[in-house]
């Protein structure tokens, strides 16, 4: 059974820019097999338990992280992986009982599943391996990765100008949204396995401009800062519990939606990260109903880049990044380990839509009820809230954030 799960942020960008669009038909419905199923539950667990230990270990204001774009990379490293390190990666991916055969399979269905789910939500995917030339790689590996991940791979010689060549790959896939990924190549790197994620979609139902003004909105500090805030009332799916209370934003034809989670008065959004499970998420997705909402939502624009060894580490995957990884799948004859899981993200939230991209960098080294609402919701988000973008048939979850103050870029 899918997993109906929310997420929001691999690379995902998206730049609003289109006219209001009226709802021509009913979202897609994409057919995808058992283990697809599995795979996209597995990536929706992997990808909350990634953003609760972000959030608890980063005090950045605004965090976004894309969970797709994390497990696609790494999920092409693991293709290298054996021993007690391909183990290791299994479980912090939640991947066990899958073969690898299984698992690439599903990842070429799921990709080729969402980019083409909506035609009014661009969507667009990409691999690529950049190996050190003086290196040898199993042509088995890098088959693997090119036959269900469509990577791009090439082989460079790691200097000053590799650096611009791979960033200006990221920046080609995120159209420009994520410009640089990779600071400097250390002179133990020897591979560069990257996934980037570019989303466009513009709202079902646009904010009219002329609606949007400067509200409150009120920091965890006590403090508060004038925040332009778009307006909006739409019929739209509407939850409320005794934790929160939350709007479900579709884009285009409705594949894709936003989800905003808005604490309620005496809650967090900590608590609402520390409740966030398969379970609770399943029940928070059913209990959604349509309503006629006053929405009331804060433009954002911001970038988020985080190295993500340590929550990769304290998940399980520990082993991975010490002298004692194993990747014989990429070269036997060489002691290789991660030394670096980079993951970049942008996002903007407009009256027209929404532009998101992600960016997800491995460096591998050597060791050494409808119709009778009367007057309508009021969803006034002037305080702390989470959000997430996801792919509703299949439950795809594409990026998770929280905004503490829409004004940090």
């Amino acid at each position: 059974m899918k997993t109906d799960i929310l997420f929001l942020i691999t690379i995902f960008l998206f730049t609003a820019s289109c006219e209001k669009q009226e709802n021509t038909g009913e979202p897609k419905q994409i057919n995808i097999s058992k283990t697809t199923e599995q795979v996209v539950e597995a990536d929706n667990l992997f990808g909350i338990n990634l953003f609760q230990t972000v959030l608890a270990n980063d005090t950045t204001d605004n965090i976004f992280i894309s969970p797709t774009s994390v497990a696609l990379a790494l999920a092409m490293t693991y293709n290298g992986a054996d021993g007690t390190t391909k183990k290791a990666m299994e479980e912090t991916l939640r991947k066990q009982g899958l073969t690898p055969e299984e698992l690439n399979q599903s990842y070429k269905d799921l990709i080729a599943a969402l980019v083409s789910a909506d035609p009014k939500v661009l969507l667009e995917i990409a691999n690529s391996i950049w190996y050190r030339e003086d290196i040898q790689v199993l042509p088995d590996f890098v088959n693997t990765n090119e036959t269900y991940y469509d990577a791009e791979v090439s082989s460079l010689v790691f200097d000053n100008m590799a650096k611009e060549i791979i960033n200006g790959w990221v920046a080609d896939k995120t159209h420009d949204k994520i410009k640089e990924v990779i600071d400097n190549i250390p002179a133990d790197a020897i591979m560069y396995l990257i996934n980037a994620i570019y989303f466009k979609g513009v709202w079902r139902s646009a904010f009219d401009a002329d609606e949007t003004t400067n509200r409150p909105f009120y920091l965890t500090d006590g403090s508060v800062v004038e925040v332009p805030t778009m307006k909006q009332r739409d019929t739209i799916r509407y939850l409320s519990n005794d934790l929160i209370s939350a709007v479900e934003l579709p884009y285009g034809e409705g594949n894709f939606s936003m989800i905003v989670m808005l604490p309620n008065d005496g809650k967090t959004t900590g608590d609402v990260v520390s409740a966030m499970s398969i379970e609770n998420w399943d029940s928070w997705m059913q209990a959604f109903s349509e309503r006629d909402v006053l929405v009331n939502l804060p433009q954002l624009k911001f970038e988020y880049k985080r190295l993500l060894n340590q929550e990769l580490t304290g998940m399980g995957m520990g082993v991975a990044f010490t002298s004692e990884a194993d990747f014989p799948g990429i070269n036997p004859s060489l002691d290789l380990f991660i030394s670096r899981v980079i993951h970049k993200t942008f996002v903007e939230v407009n009256e027209d839509g929404t532009e998101a991209a992600a960016v997800t960098v491995v460096e591998v080294s050597l060791t050494a009820m409808p119709g009778e609402v009367v007057h309508p919701v009021y969803f006034l988000v002037n305080k702390p809230f989470i959000f997430a973008i996801r792919e509703k048939d299949t439950g795809t979850i594409l990026f998770i954030g929280r905004v503490n103050n829409p004004l940090k870029h």
